[in-house]
C-alpha cells in the first residue's frame, strides 16, 4: 500500500488492473495519480476469463471498504495481455490466455461494478504509466520495453502512442533478429521475444546443463541470472548470449524511432546491470545514422507500480475521448 486517504473524503477512485498470463495485479488510484492499494493474485486463465472478471471485481470492492470506505469507484482502467481490441474492450487471440479469445472484459466488469471500463494492451498501459509518473516526463519520444515471459514493446511518439491499421498495438517485441532462430507462436522464425524473453534464458541454461552432463530443472531466468552473479560459467555464457539478442533488438529500436528515452522493465530488467554494457555498446556500434548519443537507456523508476498507473491513465484518456495520450509537457511545462 502507497498511501491512504480520509475515511471521510468522498473521492472518486480508479480501478487500475494489469492482467498477465501468470497473475493480475489490481489497485485503487485517486485525482492526484497516487496508487492507494494493491494486490496481486493467480491469473489462473484455465478457470476462463468470467471467473477472473468475478475476481478482479471482488478485490476492488474489498480494497475500497478497507482502504477507502467513504471513496467512490469512478471507473477502471485494464491493461491485458497480448493482442486486444481497445475499442471493443475485447480479448483477442492471446497465446498467455488460452480460451479467453472474444471475451469481453470490458462488458464483464461494467456489469460486475456499475462503471465505464477502458481496455488496453498492457505494454501500452504500463508505458503510460512510465511517461505520465516516470522516467519519460516531459519526453516527446519515447520508448518502453518490458522483458519477462513475453516482450512488450510501446512507442510514444511526439506525444502520440504509436498505433496501427484498426487502433492495433504494434507488436515490435516480435521482429525478427535472427530467422534462423526457434519458431515462436507469433509465425516467425527468430524474433526478438522467443530469442530474449525469460522462459528462453532458462531453457537455453538447461540445455547446456544437460549438454554439459549436470541434472537439474526449475531454472528461471532470474535464478540464471543469479548463478551468474555466482559465477557459475554456463550461467555466465547464457547471460552474454541474452544480452547480445537483446542489444540486438534495443539498438534497432534506436535506429528505427531514434527515441529520446528507452526505458527497460519487466523481471528480467531487474537485473539489467547485467547487460546494459553490451546494449550501450552494439548501440554505439550500429546506431550511427541516428543521434544514437543522446538516447538515454534506463530502468523503469516505478517498477511493477507503472503498470497499474498506466491503466489509470487509460481510463482517464478514454474517460475524455482524447485518441491519443495527452502529453505530459503539455500540461506541466
Amino acid at each position: 500500500m502507497v498511501g491512504r486517504i480520509a475515511m471521510n473524503d468522498p473521492e472518486k477512485l480508479i480501478g487500475a488492473v494489469d492482467i498477465g498470463g501468470t497473475s493480475i495485479a489490481v489497485g485503487l488510484v485517486n485525482s492526484a495519480g497516487e496508487l492507494l492499494a494493491d494486490r496481486d493474485m493467480p491469473t489462473a486463465a484455465a478457470q476462463g476469463c468470467e471467473a477472473a472478471m468475478a475476481r478482479i471485481a471482488d478485490a476492488l470492492r474489498q480494497m475500497i471498504a478497507e482502504t477507502a470506505p467513504a471513496g467512490v469507484l469512478a471507473g477502471v482502467g485494464v491493461g491485458c495481455t497480448g493482442p486486444v481490441d481497445s475499442k471493443a474492450g475485447t480479448v483477442l487471440d492471446v497465446d498467455f490466455l488460452p480460451g479467453w479469445q472474444g471475451c469481453n472484459l470490458a462488458n464483464l466488469l461494467t456489469l460486475a461494478l456499475g462503471v465505464e471500463v477502458a481496455l488496453e494492451n498492457d505494454a501500452n498501459a504500463f508505458a503510460l504509466g512510465e511517461w505520465t509518473f516516470g522516467e519519460g516526463r516531459h519526453c516527446r519520444h519515447f520508448v518502453c520495453v518490458t522483458v519477462g515471459t513475453g516482450i512488450g514493446v510501446s512507442v510514444i511518439n511526439d506525444g502520440h502512442l504509436l498505433r496501427g491499421t484498426g487502433d492495433a498495438h504494434p507488436e515490435i517485441g516480435h521482429h525478427v533478429i535472427d530467422p534462423a532462430g526457434p519458431r515462436c507462436f507469433c509465425g516467425a522464425s527468430g524474433c526478438w521475444e522467443v530469442l530474449a524473453r525469460g522462459p528462453a534464458i532458462a531453457h537455453r541454461y538447461h540445455q547446456a546443463t544437460l549438454a554439459a552432463g549436470a541434472s537439474g530443472s526449475g531454472y528461471t531466468a532470474e535464478g540464471v541470472c543469479a548463478l551468474a552473479r555466482s559465477g557459475d560459467v554456463l550461467a555466465r555464457q547464457e547471460i552474454e548470449r541474452e544480452a547480445n539478442y537483446l542489444a540486438l533488438g534495443i539498438a534497432n529500436l534506436v535506429t528505427m524511432f531514434a527515441p529520446e528515452v528507452i526505458v527497460l522493465a519487466g523481471s528480467v530488467m531487474d537485473s539489467a546491470d547485467l547487460f546494459l554494457r553490451q546494449i550501450q555498446q552494439r548501440v554505439s556500434e550500429s546506431c550511427r545514422l541516428v543521434p544514437y548519443r543522446q538516447v538515454r537507456i534506463c530502468t523503469s523508476s516505478l517498477g511493477s507500480r507503472a503498470a497499474l498507473l498506466g491503466a489509470s491513465v487509460v481510463w482517464r484518456q478514454r474517460r475524455s475521448a482524447s485518441p491519443t495520450p495527452a502529453p505530459y509537457w503539455a500540461h506541466h511545462a
